[in-house]
């Protein structure tokens, strides 16, 4: 079976290398020149464990090619897979011209049947307006070419990707047709022998379930940010409240971790266009638009503590930053609560030296000379008056605290991600803070109200 990949970012570059895997020919389509000379030289142009050593082995084996010709791409191919982006517009809605674009340009150069799938996450109603624009193409040639669209969207976690995809919790497909279903059955039969659910749906249906879980898991998050900050102002401890919560089988213990708030290229903007969505049909989404309040005000958490604790004027005052990307396995910053605790400390006059084991270039690119990069997390830490931690890379989970204490102006540690136990702080030199817990310097239970 032959398939198109169009786009090679971070969904179009692990859908491609992973059907690869399975032994389907797959040639993947970019504009970027660059980037796809990068990668038919076997470089991998996002960090994804895993991905580099299966694009290696697929490539040897002949079954994954790069070109920039869409219309090279798709000539011999059952299937078109869209996978390019849908970045957040102005007003929060997801930008459709990337994915109309390149269904305007499949219109313009397909010569027979193909199933077109849109990958990208989309807003419902997204696939008829591809269909729409492919047919008004081939008005414009003159020609009738049969063609299905169908929806599959993407359950991919950034850091786990490859496993995600190979794994799948559940494979989601809206389909219009009998012929389309078929094609994607067959390009599915690996996964069904494996015994992994497929799903099939109706288009619309399709779409809104990859709104509707991004944003279910991201109300998880918020909701136990929120109980977080409460549990500080009753002595309550987050952390029991967690696992009692978690053991309750119709909640589950995944997303119910408290820290600094989310980020990264899906839940802020899939919750704010499914928002935009909602508003465009006249229904009001409130418990998703008070999830992104929740996790707007959380992002500054750490700062409000580090307020508390410094004053307000922390001019000449040097941070330690541990973590920079939005979550570990990962160099994505995109809406990263490390950039939004950099500009706060930065307005107060702060100095900041951070470190993160992946994201560091990334983080050059983006900020620039506003903070110090540092070669290692001790580096980071060096004349520091305060260690922030932002990310919970397992490598910051058991430092050596005897090097943190000779090398720290102040012993005081501010833990965004709870990976630190209370007691033993509590027991070392150093002032601790950390979310929803009962820690050193936060709120004690002699402050409840009778």
């Amino acid at each position: 079976m032959n398939i198109t990949v169009i786009g090679t970012g971070y969904v179009g570059l692990v859908t491609g290398t992973c059907f690869a895997e399975t032994g389907i020919n797959v040639v993947c389509v970019d504009i970027d020149e660059k980037k796809v000379e990068m990668l038919r030289r076997g470089e991998v142009p996002i960090y994804e464990p895993g991905l580099d050593v299966l694009l290696e082995r697929n490539m040897d084996k002949g079954r994954i090619s790069f070109t920039t010709s869409l219309k090279k791409g798709i000539q011999n191919s059952d299937a078109v897979f869209i996978a390019v982006g849908t970045p957040p517009d102005e007003d929060g809605s997801a930008d459709l011209k990337y994915v109309l674009g390149v269904a305007r340009e499949i219109g313009q150069h397909m010569e027979d049947y193909k199933v077109i799938i849109t990958k990208s996450t989309v807003p419902v109603g997204t696939s008829f307006k591809v269909k729409s624009a492919v047919e008004e193409e081939l008005q414009k040639r003159d020609v009738r070419i049969p063609f299905d669209v169908a929806s599959n969207p993407e359950f991919l976690k950034e850091g786990s990707a490859v496993d995600d995809f190979l794994k799948p919790d559940r494979i989601v497909v809206g389909i219009e047709s009998k012929r389309a279903e078929k094609v994607m059955k067959r390009l599915y039969k690996p996964f069904l022998m494996n015994g992994h659910p497929l799903l099939f749906m109706d288009i619309f249906s399709s779409e809104m379930t990859k709104y509707a879980a991004n944003s279910m898991l991201a109300t998880k998050i918020s909701f136990m940010n929120d109980i977080a900050n409460l549990c500080e102002l009753v002595g309550a401890n987050v952390d029991l409240v967690r696992k009692g919560i978690g053991s309750d089988s119709r909640i589950g213990n995944k997303f119910i971790y408290p820290g600094t708030g989310y980020g990264g290229s899906c839940f802020p903007k899939d919750v704010q266009a499914l928002v935009r969505t909602a508003d465009e049909y006249g229904h009001s989404l409130e418990v998703l638009k008070a999830v992104e309040s929740v996790n707007y005000r959380q992002k500054s958490v750490l700062v409000n503590k580090i307020k508390s604790h410094f004053g307000e004027n922390l001019k000449g005052k040097q941070f330690g930053l541990w973590g920079l990307a939005f979550k570990p396995k990962t160099d994505d910053m995109r809406e990263a609560p490390a950039l939004v605790i950099i500009e706060e400390l930065k307005a107060l006059g702060a100095n900041v030296r951070a470190y993160d084991p992946v994201a560091m270039e990334e983080a050059e690119r983006i900020l620039g000379d506003k903070i110090e990069y540092a070669k290692d997390e001790y580096d980071a830490i060096i004349d520091a008056d305060a260690l922030i931690v932002v990310t919970e890379w397992s490598e910051f989970r058991m430092p050596n605290f005897r090097i943190l204490e000779k090398l720290m102006v102040e012993k005081t540690i501010f833990d965004g991600r709870n990976i630190y136990d209370p007691e033993e702080m509590e027991e070392s030199e150093f002032t601790y803070y950390s979310i929803g817990r009962d820690a050193v310097g936060n709120i004690k239970k002699e402050t409840v109200k009778a």
